[in-house]
């Protein structure tokens, strides 16, 4: 079958990495795609939210099934394109319409969705420019730290954790009145600070059945020890040592559940990934955010451990028989570092060359940020690469990855060499 996989990123990266081993992928393509998912399929210069251009191409290419990696085209309605259209409603679209994908367009949407299903997670309360006063007084009737979250989309910049009220005041002000992240906080929640450790869950949904994939824990913060600026993400590990099967049931039985029965009361169809950002809070499981895809670095080090053919599960999905499918999930540990850019996640420069690719033999190396300049692999993003390994313990599959990280080379190269040691015993 014919594959059109959506996105740029180290996400798809790994995306083209697991459906170009799968016996039924015929050709596969990537738009836009980067210099490492070349090596997997044939990149497309077609821009994620160009939908016409998209439907165009899948009828030139005879497309079979779309995968839609980024959140942006699933909040901005790719799905409900394909389903307007009657000369390219019958390809199936693994990502949810636009409706279904408001669980991550919008944190006032989740957290009322979240309310109404009984799903545990902080208390909150939304409010606008309009209400903004109310919102003022609203934080000084919370407990220190507080969260400020943007509504809408923010490129992952749009959540704030306040330590003191007049930091929080000033933020609240920043995002409502001076509009800091422009459309994405004309509405911000503000969130109780929950206590505990993060973690990822991620299902894959055809709807109606559902399947658990493995477990996750990224690195958001730039500096060795958690310290500096959140990024997008700098290193992953999978499994979570701490995520034990009773804590695994409490998610499913108290939030998966709920979350794809919740989602059939409202009549909101959906196919696809649903990525369940939680805090264990001594042992008790509680949403901090959803997100409609797969996460990144996550993704990076769940796929390497799924030992299931990846395109007969997104088939599950496509013709909504997931429930026959089967996933076999490999008992090793994956550990991912990313190589990023000298400045990021502030300014930074692009083009830098990359060396040394050819000295990674222990690890897969997924490309995020990166780009072709004539036969050179040149630095085309802030995060621009994800070493993964795949081990038999934890310490070894980091250990190898930082050791992989360090045979790479281009000028400004970044990363922390302490991802995943914060879980060894």
């Amino acid at each position: 079958m014919n594959i059109l996989l959506i996105g740029s990123g180290g996400r798809e990266s790994a995306f083209a990495y697991k459906i170009a081993q799968s016996p039924l992928t015929s050709q596969l393509f990537i738009a836009p795609g980067n210099a490492g998912t070349e090596t997997f399929g044939k990149n497309v210069a077609l821009k994620v939210t160009d939908f016409n251009g998209i439907g165009a191409f899948v009828l030139e290419h005879a497309i079979d099934l779309v995968l839609v990696g980024p959140e942006e085209p699933l909040v901005k309605g790719i799905h409900d394109y394909f389903l307007s259209r009657d000369d390219i409603r019958h390809i199936p679209v693994v990502g949810p319409t636009a409706q279904g994908a408001q669980l991550e367009g919008s944190k006032d949407f989740s957290k009322q969705f979240m309310l109404r299903h009984g799903i545990p997670t902080a208390q909150s309360k939304s409010f606008t420019k309009d209400t903004l006063d109310e919102g003022l007084d609203y934080l000084q009737s919370r407990k220190l730290p507080i969260v400020l979250k943007a509504d809408g989309l923010a490129a992952g910049k749009g959540v704030l954790i306040c330590t003191t009220l007049a930091e929080a005041k000033a933020e609240l002000i920043a995002m409502l009145a001076d509009a800091k992240f422009g459309e994405a906080s004309a509405k911000v929640v503000i969130e109780d600070f929950l206590n505990g450790i993060e973690l990822s869950v991620f299902v894959l949904t055809d709807g109606k059945d559902y399947k658990i994939l493995p477990s996750a824990k990224d690195y958001k913060r730039i500096g060795e020890g958690d310290s500096g600026l959140n990024t997008g993400g700098m290193g992953s590990v999978s499994p979570v040592p701490f995520a034990d099967d009773i804590f695994l049931k409490k998610v499913e039985e108290r939030i998966i559940i709920p979350t794809i029965e919740g989602l059939r009361k409202d009549n909101i169809p959906y196919k696809g990934f649903i990525f369940i950002g939680l805090m264990n809070d001594q042992g008790n499981p509680y949403v901090v955010e959803y997100n409609v895809r797969m996460g990144d670095p996550e993704t990076e080090s769940v796929l390497p451990r799924i030992e299931s053919d990846f395109v007969d599960l997104l088939l599950g999905v496509a013709e909504e028989n997931l429930a026959s499918k089967t996933l076999t999930i490999s008992n090793k540990t994956a550990a991912t570092v990313m190589l990023v850019s000298g400045g990021y996640p502030g300014k930074y420069e692009n083009g830098k060359r990359i060396s040394g690719l050819e000295n990674v033999k222990e690890s897969t190396i997924f490309h995020a940020g990166t780009a072709w300049n004539n036969e050179t692999v040149i630095t085309a993003g802030g995060r621009v690469l994800a070493i993964t390994a795949l081990r038999d313990n934890l310490l070894d599959a980091l250990q190898q990855a930082t050791a992989d990280a360090g045979r790479i080379y281009f000028e400004g190269k970044n990363f922390r060499r302490d991802i995943g040691f914060d879980l060894i015993d």
